[in-house]
């Protein structure tokens, strides 16, 4: 569908009321399990070498809106036995989206939080909000990695910060917006690269069949272990910038498997140190099929698959190169059959659940209810890996983007989210957690044990000879 063809284009005019669209099923069991304490928000942030001017982006990026018209809208109001949530197209924002804070050495601190602690509203159109923050970092920042804890800290220039209800919106549909507001400020093409082809390797599975060495999903996961919670409720988050491992040549596993195999071996690292039983894991994975040039359809639109992985495989041991390439190898025919299984965005137990038979009202007491029941069964953690970034994100005079991240909510069960990106060939990589669950100082030896784990799958030695792509 075309930005010409689209509902909220057809419905502008005089007189003509604005054009609804129901709540697809993420959207809607999102709306269903809403909390004020942990808001299901997701947080992007750009960081540019220059400042853009205020009066040319907030054109560009209101001009960018209209021309991705799905990401205007608002929730429509409706009696309390309507059959459906309902999106309400407008032609225009509804607010002010674009903002300046004053600069201040904290600033990006203080963005960071709320981005965390305060979701744009659904009620205004759109759910989203941008702030331009300037780079004033500190001599106590720098020393104390409150800051980014990488050398983009320490530069001027400015941070792009996009705070998403993630109800509404999802982070690479945000970008892609984004990425349109580049290319109208800098007029410069902001096309997305071609991605990276995944050779394919001899047949492991089937999209009905996954590998047949993947551990059985009955048993409830593992939870990450409690550390030492702090005393306010809420998410906490903390950035780092690291190097893109490398693969040996010839590897049939990609990036993604790296990380995918780092963030289970992290978990489990901390599971023991803090006594927990071992268990088996399951890692959601969002997997997105969505083009990323002007068509990409803007909401949310990946859909989730879970990587098993055993108790025993995770076990504490010495990670030699040939252990650690025998579980990539593993991890790799999981991902490939996952990524190729037709199912649902989020299976098809959710899409019964949220069939327009009885009222919301009464469908989204039912969600909450099977969601606490199910807790036992959530995944340990969700690795959500943006890959590269596909955009130049070129804004002219305010220079092109040195650093991306982005974090996806952290609720309990989970109480913890990894989420990667790479641009300009350094992995940036976000941990967030709930404060029940983790403080900052878990949050910072989580991190060191991801790095180091990432770092053991570069030292594998290849004994088949797949080509593959990052």
């Amino acid at each position: 569908m075309t930005a010409l063809e689209h509902p909220a284009r057809r419905a502008e005019g005089p007189g003509r009321p604005p054009a609804r669209v129901p709540f697809p099923v993420v959207d809607e069991v999102s709306r269903h399990c809403l909390q004020e304490e942990e808001p299901e928000t997701v947080h992007i942030e750009v960081h540019l070498p220059g400042t853009p001017d205020q009066a040319r982006l907030r054109a560009a990026f209101t001009e960018a809106l209209r021309r991705h018209p799905r990401i205007l809208m608002r929730e429509a109001r409706g009696p309390w036995y309507r059959r459906r949530y309902e999106w309400e197209l407008t032609p225009d924002p509804d607010v002010e989206v674009v903002t300046f804070p004053p600069p201040e050495p904290d600033a990006l601190k203080r963005a960071r939080e709320r981005a965390l602690a305060e979701a744009p509203p659904l009620t205004s159109s759109p759910p989203i909000r941008l702030e331009v923050v300037a780079q004033v970092p500190t001599a106590e920042d720098t020393a104390s990695g409150e800051g980014d804890g990488s050398s983009s800290a320490k530069d001027p220039g400015s941070v792009l910060f996009l705070t998403i209800n993630h109800t509404a919106l999802d982070g690479p549909a945000c970008l892609r917006v984004l990425a349109t507001a580049a290319e109208l400020y800098g007029g410069k093409d902001n096309s997305p690269a071609a991605p990276p082809t995944r050779a394919p390797a001899a047949p492991q599975a089937t999209a009905e069949q996954p590998p047949a060495d993947a551990p059985a999903g009955w048993a409830p996961p593992a939870r990450v272990a409690k550390g030492r919670p702090e005393p306010s409720p809420g998410n906490g988050m903390l950035v780092a910038e690291l190097p893109v491992p490398k693969r040996p040549k010839g590897s049939p596993f990609t990036v993604n498997d790296q990380l995918m195999v780092a963030t289970a071996l992290m978990i489990a690292h901390w599971n023991r140190e803090h006594g927990a039983r071992p268990r088996p894991f399951r890692i959601t994975m969002p997997v997105d099929d969505r083009p990323r040039d002007a068509t990409m359809p803007i909401g949310n639109g990946t859909r989730l698959v879970e990587v098993p992985f055993g108790a025993d495989e995770l076990a504490a041991r010495d990670w030699t190169p040939e252990a650690t390439r025998d579980l990539l190898r593993r991890t790799s025919e999981r991902t490939r059959a996952l990524k190729a299984l037709s199912r649902p965005q989020l299976g098809h137990g959710a899409t019964l659940l949220t069939a327009p038979v009885l009222p919301v009202t009464l469908r989204a007491a039912v969600t909450r209810g099977l969601r606490r029941a199910a807790a036992p069964w959530t995944s340990t953690t969700l690795l959500s890996n943006i890959g590269r970034v596909p955009y130049a994100l070129d804004f002219g005079d305010a220079g092109r983007a040195h650093a991306v991240w982005f974090s996806a909510p952290a609720r309990l069960p989970r109480g913890l989210t990894v989420t990667t990106a790479s641009t300009a060939g350094r992995l940036h990589l976000a941990l967030r957690w709930s404060k029940t669950l983790l403080s900052h100082g878990d949050g910072a030896h989580l991190r060191d044990l991801f790095e180091h784990y990432l770092h053991a799958t570069e030292h594998t030695e290849p004994h088949e000879t797949h080509g593959g792509a990052t």
